[in-house]
């Protein structure tokens, strides 16, 4: 399969505390693969939705709610291991941007 090793989770830049035990819910342990991300906001949070899009529809694959503060981290966190990625593999090239429009319908 991938012979490489797995990063240490970073949090913010910074490796988590020892001592902490951390769960992860059945339904979450397999992951989702996500090709697009909405961002919302207002002044004390930020709202993550991850899709998976393969036209004509796509689906919700995964909502965060964090903080500004918290949001930051995540960013310093992904800069960093993105810098990391690239010195071992070489530059990313940037995703195209969707050409329609993307948005919210219920489903029936």
């Amino acid at each position: 399969m991938d012979n490489q090793k797995p990063t240490s989770p970073i949090q913010g830049g910074q490796p988590p505390q020892p001592g902490g035990q951390i769960q992860i819910r059945d339904n979450l342990a397999g992951g989702e693969y996500a090709n697009a991300m909405q961002v919302a906001h207002r002044e004390d949070e930020f709202l993550l939705t991850f899709l998976n899009i393969v036209a004509p529809t796509g689906r919700v694959v995964g909502k965060i709610i964090t903080s500004p503060g918290h949001l930051k981290r995540i960013i310093r966190a992904l800069e960093e291991n993105l810098k990391r990625y690239e010195s071992t593999f070489g530059t990313v090239k940037e995703a195209e941007s969707p050409k329609n429009e993307i948005g919210f319908h219920p489903s029936d």
